[in-house]
């Protein structure tokens, strides 16, 4: 009753937005609302996520056509820039909703502000760093289908910023439209006192500093003034919380909020006095960020960094690497109607329902269609022979571009940062030959696009953990997302396997619950990260003396199979 008044006393008085926020991280973390349904902030706010155009056409579509005769509204898939544009190549992927609603809903299930009960999850802090590392990976994967070389790092925080990006997003709330921001835009000092920010560049490069002086040294400082040394597996995590940073940083008021205020100087260079009464741009708020191509280059700074302390790590040994007595013989993937190892790519349309989210009568439903990447459905085929006993191992699929933005080899020092999880799941091997299989939809990565795009009322349990268990639900990479684009000629890459000792990855627990499928990103509700190594195992560290390209790299239970993948060019409607 006192959360509820406290909502419904909040729900005029707060920013709509913030009132969401704030009443969804509740409703998902308090034991007490675990019968609460948990809405899709498509669902609420779908002006965040597509074209402010379509609005007037739903608008209309639902005043003056019956139910029975309303057809989808098209959204275009270029709709914020032309091909003039060569980072427009890639908006395909930054605009794409059901990534834009994982990102969301990462930062919902791990705020890094709030009750210290909710933010002190097992394993956030290097979680953050390696959910926003495959996302560089990914982007970078998906450059390399589009000509464009990987992306550069926003290194340097006072020269101009080349990207520009122009949203064409609306606020329903605010009836303003988000601001753009034109190219060769450079960072300033902020004074925004509506706001309350009031922050200079030279306090950033402080605190980048700092932090940087603590990766070289192994050992941070925490607020009481003592030591803490980045231990091999457990400092990362204290860095991850130290660089976003969430509450459980070991000194917040030291090492500063580097990588939120990254977002903050980015967000407001376009006002930074606010003389032009401009709200934040896309990257201010986790909902767009993912939309703006500056995002992907203050990430690949913020990556840049984690990567020094990795690099710092003592190498994996082949001892750490091997499986005595497990060999990888062959593996191979067979998507439907494709040549054995080639992955195939299309355009497809989809449609989801907007009622629920227009403030308009009458309703009903109300479609709008959007084009987005997908891939054929696929299998894996990995064949193992095991000299031992019976036994359990760890398979852990990944793929990677084959060759650099020149077409020339890589060194592996370089491959192993675009290396994208698959797929990680336990596998009972049998003493001699084993053939696994494994369906592309079963990847520990992604959630499936009903759970993406849910309709809560026809699939909502009806309560209890199984309700409580659902919310969650929405945290996972998207299914149509798993595969990057590729190219018409076929983008070659290398698909690695790998089985490695369970009896070195278990954590023991019990996992059989619902939303355990996608927690290579997002984890297990309410259970600790279920699998001991460090997260991007085997590729989280600089490579062993002697290792130089991929192949040196192997043991007897990895194998690396060369396969393509070809977009077809085609657009398919969703069944």
């Amino acid at each position: 009753d006192e959360l509820q008044s406290m909502a419904v006393y909040a729900r005029d008085r707060v920013n709509p937005y913030l009132f969401n926020y704030c009443l969804s991280v509740a409703l998902l973390h308090r034991p007490d609302t675990q019968d609460l349904d948990l809405p899709s902030f498509m669902q609420s706010f779908p002006d965040k996520f597509l074209d402010s155009k379509t609005f007037s056409k739903v608008r209309e579509e639902a005043t003056i056509v019956p139910t029975g005769s309303r057809l989808p509204i098209e959204i275009p898939i270029d709709f914020t820039a032309s091909n003039l544009e060569e980072e427009h190549r890639v908006a395909y992927f930054r605009e794409d909703v059901g990534l834009n609603l994982h990102h969301w809903h990462w930062h919902l299930v791990y705020p890094f502000n709030g009750p210290r009960e909710i933010v002190n999850k097992n394993r956030r802090g290097e979680l953050f760093y390696y959910m926003h590392q495959q996302i560089m990976a990914r982007y970078n994967f998906e450059r390399f289908s589009n000509s464009l070389k990987r992306v550069t790092r926003l290194v340097d925080w006072r020269a101009p910023i080349t990207e520009a990006y122009f949203p064409k997003l609306d606020s329903m709330v605010a009836s303003r439209s988000y601001p753009a921001r034109v190219a060769n835009q450079t960072l300033k000092d902020l004074n925004r006192e509506q706001d309350q920010v009031k922050a200079d560049i030279g306090t950033m490069e402080r605190w980048r500093d700092r932090v940087i002086a603590a990766i070289n040294s192994g050992v941070i400082q925490d607020e009481r003034g003592n030591n803490v040394t980045l231990t091999e597996f457990e400092g990362i995590d204290v860095l991850g919380n130290m660089i976003e940073s969430s509450i459980i940083s070991p000194n917040r008021a030291f090492y500063g909020d580097l990588h939120n205020y990254g977002h903050v100087f980015i967000s407001y260079c376009h006002d930074p006095d606010h003389r032009h009464l401009e709200s934040f741009g896309v990257i201010g708020d986790s909902t767009t960020a993912m939309r703006d191509p500056a995002f992907y280059r203050w990430h690949a700074y913020i990556d840049y960094i984690f990567q020094q302390l990795k690099d710092s790590l003592p190498r994996y040994t082949v001892n750490q690497l091997n499986y005595d007595g497990v060999t990888v013989t062959s593996c191979s993937v067979q998507a439907q109607g494709a040549p054995q190892n080639e992955l195939q790519t299309f355009w497809q349309q989809s449609d989801v329902d907007l009622s629920r989210g227009m403030d308009f009568q009458p309703r009903g439903s109300v479609f709008v269609r959007f084009t987005h990447l997908n891939h054929r459905a696929f299998n894996y085929t990995i064949n193992v022979n095991n000299t031992g006993g019976a036994r359990q191992g760890t398979c852990r699929i990944f793929i990677a571009p084959a060759a650099d933005e020149r077409g020339n080899p890589w060194l592996f020092q370089d491959q192993k940062g675009l290396f994208v999880e698959l797929d990680r799941f336990v596998v009972n091997l049998r003493q001699g030959q084993n053939t696994i299989t494994r369906r592309s939809d079963q990847s520990s990565v992604t959630i499936p696009f009903e759970r993406t795009f849910r309709n809560l009322e026809a699939n909502r349990p009806a309560g209890g953990d199984a309700l409580e268990q659902f919310n969650f639900c929405g945290c996972g990479w998207p299914q149509h997302l798993l595969i990057a684009k590729g190219t018409p000629e076929g983008l070659r890459c290398h698909l690695f396997v790998m089985i490695s000792n369970y009896a070195d990855d278990r954590v023991v627990q019990d996992t059989q619950v619902p939303c355990n499928d996608a927690s290579s990103y997002c984890g297990i509700k309410d259970r600790l990260y279920p699998d001991r190594r460090s997260m991007g195992y085997p590729f989280d560290r600089a490579p062993r003396d002697g290792v130089s390209t991929l192949q040196q790299f192997l043991t007897s239970n990895m194998r690396v199979q060369p396969v393509t993948i070809r977009f077809t060019g085609r657009t398919e409607r969703r069944q």
